[in-house]
């Protein structure tokens, strides 16, 4: 089941890294702004500070999620299994968050955000199930 838990855990690490380059360099780009974050183009302006400023958060926790997962991988389990449980119930939590504030419409039409709160919440809490029987 470990491997089960490094897979999801890079995975969701891989998520991260991609919405990282998304959201700090390519959020200009219509297909970005608009086909996954729903943003429209007259607003891109606005939130551009905030955007660059997640993406990093977003390539922070990715980062953290490889490293635990080498440092288990190479034997240091206490640290590195430390990491990647917090970091998986971070992000799996912070889906959760996306789900409540998409059925409130907080963004966008409610449902619109369903699967990013999938993509943030999926992986990670796949990898906490399989951490409950290492």
């Amino acid at each position: 089941m470990t491997v089960v838990v490094w897979i999801f855990a890079l995975l969701t690490a891989a998520i991260h890294i991609m919405v990282f380059v998304w959201e700090a360099f390519l959020i200009g780009r219509p297909a970005i702004h608009q086909g996954i974050f729903g943003v429209p183009t007259e607003d891109v302006a606005a939130v551009r500070l905030w955007a660059f400023g997640v993406g990093f958060y977003n390539l922070f926790l990715g980062c953290g999620l490889i490293i635990g997962v080498v440092a288990w991988w190479m034997g240091d389990v206490i640290v590195g299994r430390t990491l990647v449980t917090y970091l998986c119930w971070l992000l799996f939590l912070a889906g959760v968050v996306l789900f409540v504030a998409d059925r409130m419409g907080l963004s966008r039409e409610r449902g619109k955000g369903v699967g990013g709160a999938i993509g943030q919440a999926g992986p990670p809490l796949v990898a906490l199930i399989a951490l409950a029987f290492v």
